[in-house]
């Protein structure tokens, strides 16, 4: 069984993130890289899928550049086969669609995938597109959000967590597109032998070209205009008095100051 994990670089989640001063991107001095978070879980229940199997291979597929690689072998230091590479620079910038059209065509160009595990979103920019995305560009069938999973033959179940306390269980057939959330597994450390070992792992180097992706296919759907820091959270404000003053000048400001009574 083959097994595709999209996996993206994002800046570690303790990072502090500061934007540049023309607001045309964040400051990337001094941050340190790493797998998306949920991109974790998704390696992490794919290797596991393959022990429990008793057989099998995790693929990972990013859309990236050569700085990602270093990152994205820690994937393969716990599990990954081998990793191909999408030159990022041949897309849009920040263009979901784009990334899961390069991302579908990499999998459909790779060892008969049977199905791909994504993180539920990414840690940077949240926006919740791509998986989907490349479930549509391959013809599989989504479930997102996984919190337990499992597969016998070609039959998987899935449970979501659906919010309230209610989860739902799924099944159907391979091959799919899975997005993982946190509480599936547990993801791990890779040890010293196992991280030498991923430096002679593969690196398959994928232009748009070698996806026979052209400049329509790639057209931009979406540009980001720009990016900026939180307005500053307003100094706290003291009230003095007695009890009863106190209280009915809290009520006044919190119903036609603040507006959230």
């Amino acid at each position: 069984m083959n097994i595709a994990v999209c996996a993206k670089v994002t800046p570690d989640t303790t990072a502090q993130i500061k934007t540049m001063g023309d607001g045309s991107g964040i400051e990337t001095a001094g941050i340190k890289w790493v797998i998306s978070p949920y991109d974790m879980f998704a390696l992490t229940e794919a290797v596991n899928t393959t022990k429990s199997q008793g057989s099998g291979t995790v693929h990972l597929f990013t859309v990236g550049d050569d700085s990602d690689v270093s990152a994205l072998r820690s994937g393969l230091a716990l599990g990954g086969e081998d990793l191909t590479l999408v030159n990022k620079a041949d897309l849009p910038k920040e263009d979901p669609l784009a990334v899961a059209k390069a991302l579908a065509r990499a999998i459909e160009a790779g060892p008969d995938i049977q199905m791909a595990f994504c993180g539920k979103q990414a840690a940077d920019d949240d926006n919740v597109q791509v998986p989907a995305m490349v479930a549509e560009f391959l013809g599989w069938p989504l479930v997102s959000m996984i919190s337990a999973f499992s597969v016998d033959g070609n039959t998987f179940t899935a449970t979501r967590n659906v919010g309230g306390g209610v989860a739902e269980t799924v099944t159907g057939s391979l091959p799919a597109v899975f997005t993982c959330d946190k509480g599936l597994n547990t993801p791990g450390y890779a040890k010293l032998p196992q991280i030498m070992k991923a430096k002679r792992k593969k690196v398959h180097k994928k232009s748009a070209a070698d996806l026979g992706l052209s400049g329509d296919d790639l057209a931009a759907s979406v540009s980001v205009s720009g990016y900026s820091a939180p307005p500053a959270r307003p100094a706290g404000r003291m009230i003095e008095g007695d009890l009863d003053s106190s209280i009915a000048e809290l009520v006044n400001l919190l119903r036609n100051e603040a507006k959230v009574l």
